[in-house]
């Protein structure tokens, strides 16, 4: 019998190329011009200025089908219309015509001409001067208030880069740590779950423990009995105790005894903190709940939780400084709350503090735990002058660049723990800036009494993001973890003459890596400090000096 051969037509195809089609805004997703013009070769376009059109299939004409169109058109990657473009070329921010300013989230304008990029105090009430009628507020004042000098210190900012350890870790930085006794011990968790001690005195001296989580390290806390002992949370829903002497560390708490189950089951911790008055490791994870692990048994206590909304992050903890029983949470369903550690339980929230979107941390002022700041993802740094005063609008709203989509560790406004006035605050920014042609992603100063800002420090030859920062707690030092790299910020002497050596110290780890591309599903962590590494080679023989603006 011969076989039956069934004969197919294809119906003809129609392919459109826009004549003025524009370059993707997006450096990470700009196509290579070969290979876009060896694909335009295959399909039978050619770059004539108009549109071209191709038929496939010979039988098409003959049985009367309908062609199929295929348009090659150019659209904006924000609202996905074509006939005009969006997002970053270089160090300029080019907004969607259909979307209202990305700085400021305002219609009306665009980011290159939004007054908060210009001024940060725009249109920020400075803090009043209040009367106290509320009895909380005047115990506040008798017993509290006496402790903080009325004169405010002049602020010393950290502007120069002192030492770096470049590509130190295999995945991007998540959060750092500084010792609480050893002025020169740093401690960075990264994505991989790994563990830096690093020693920045002498540069050379740094451990790396890769046995402590599988996968993110999301917060960390020294024990407030023995500073050689760290608490750490992780994204694998364990909390480990680790000793700094011999790396060794034990599981206190694992939330995912079976293994993966699915998305739906696995249980990560991220929001972290340590209660000193009832030996209490408190950790928030990713469906709402808190979890309490007493620090004398080591072993989880009591039942977990409901403090936000039902599958929600809770991405940070804070206690008080002054009375630790009252704790400040914060998470992926748009609220900051004010809990009572003696009776906490769903739904008993003191206070509920309301914003547009994520919020990425909060935190009680670091002397007094009189005033709150937050970070949120549209764009705003939130400031409560006072937990007794009135909670339900901010005292000001900051607008702060640090909105971003994905493949880096969230934003977060860190108070100065030396700061008496306690209104200096740090954060990275998002949106580059130009400085001498060279796309910078400068490290804000701000002050959250008025929404100044005070300083950005920057140095030429990082041309990475630096969202996580740290301030030293005694010394005038500013760590912060840019991609995989750690670098340490010191104020630079007035007094130095012109013309003298770079006494910096920079240490290169790890060899450079083969790209992972896009069909991983991870980000570019692998590579992204290799401009670095350049630009620090090349200027070896000519010195560059960072730059400080006021």
């Amino acid at each position: 019998m011969a076989p039956v051969i069934r004969r197919t037509s294809f119906p003809k195809v129609l392919i459109e190329r826009d004549s003025d089609s524009e370059q993707s805004s997006s450096d990470d997703e700009e196509e290579d011009p070969e290979t876009l013009d060896d694909e335009e070769e295959e399909d039978g376009v050619t770059g004539n200025g108009n549109t071209e059109k191709l038929e496939v299939g010979s039988d098409a004409s003959r049985k009367g089908k309908a062609p199929i169109t295929i348009t090659l058109k150019k659209v904006c990657k924000v609202c996905k219309k074509p006939g005009h473009e969006a997002g970053f070329k270089g160090a300029t921010y080019i907004d969607c015509p259909m979307k209202p300013c990305f700085l400021c989230k305002m219609p009306g304008h665009t980011t290159l001409t939004c007054p908060h990029r210009v001024t940060t105090e725009h249109g920020v009430i400075p803090a009043p001067r209040r009367k106290t009628y509320k009895p909380l507020e005047y115990v506040f004042e008798r017993q509290l208030r006496p402790a903080i000098p009325l004169i405010k210190p002049k602020y010393v900012i950290p502007d120069q880069v002192n030492c770096a350890v470049i590509r130190y870790h295999s995945r991007r930085v998540t959060c750092l740590e500084f010792h609480p006794t050893k002025n020169n011990i740093l401690l960075s968790g990264d994505k991989k779950g790994q563990l830096g001690v690093w020693d920045f005195e002498k540069v050379h001296e740094r451990v790396v423990y890769g046995n402590i989580h599988s996968c993110l390290l999301n917060n960390m806390r020294f024990s407030p009995t023995n500073d050689c002992m760290v608490y750490s949370a992780s994204s694998d829903g364990t909390i480990s105790c680790t000793d700094l002497e011999t790396g060794i560390s034990s599981a206190l708490m694992n939330l995912n005894p079976e293994g993966w189950q699915g998305p739906n089951t696995w249980k990560m911790l991220y929001g972290m903190d340590i209660n000193c008055e009832r030996g209490l490791v408190l950790v928030g994870d990713n469906f709402g709940f808190l979890h309490l692990v007493d620090t004398r048994s080591n072993h989880k206590t009591g039942d977990a939780i409901l403090i936000h909304k039902k599958r929600s992050k809770v991405v940070g903890l804070h206690c008080n400084p002054i009375q630790p029983d009252i704790l400040l949470t914060c998470g992926n369903d748009h609220f900051a709350r004010i809990w009572d550690m003696r009776r906490v339980e769903a739904g008993s929230s003191l206070y509920d503090l309301e914003h547009k979107r994520v919020v990425n941390s909060a935190y009680f002022s670091p002397l007094s735990g009189n005033k709150i700041l937050t970070t949120s993802q549209d764009n705003r740094l939130r400031v409560w002058d006072s937990i007794f005063g009135n909670m339900d609008s901010p005292s000001r709203e900051i607008v702060h660049s640090h909105d971003f989509s994905r493949h880096l560790t969230p934003f977060k406004a860190e108070w100065d723990p030396k700061d008496p006035s306690e209104s200096l605050a740090v954060v990275g920014r998002y949106i580059s800036e130009n400085y001498n042609g060279t796309a910078l992603h400068p490290i804000d100063f701000i002050d959250i009494s008025t929404g100044q800002l005070l300083a950005e420090v920057m140095d030429p030859n990082i041309t990475t993001i630096s969202p996580v920062n740290k301030l030293h707690p005694r010394d005038d030092i500013l760590a912060s973890g840019s991609s995989r790299s750690l670098f340490i910020w010191k104020p630079k002497e007035k007094s130095e003459p012109v013309e003298e050596k770079d006494e910096r110290k920079f240490v290169i780890c790890g060899g450079a890596k083969k790209k992972r591309g896009k069909k991983n599903g991870d980000d570019s962590d692998e590579s992204d400090n290799e401009g670095f590494i350049s630009k620090l080679k090349k200027s070896k023989s000519k010195k560059t000096p960072s730059k400080l603006s006021r």
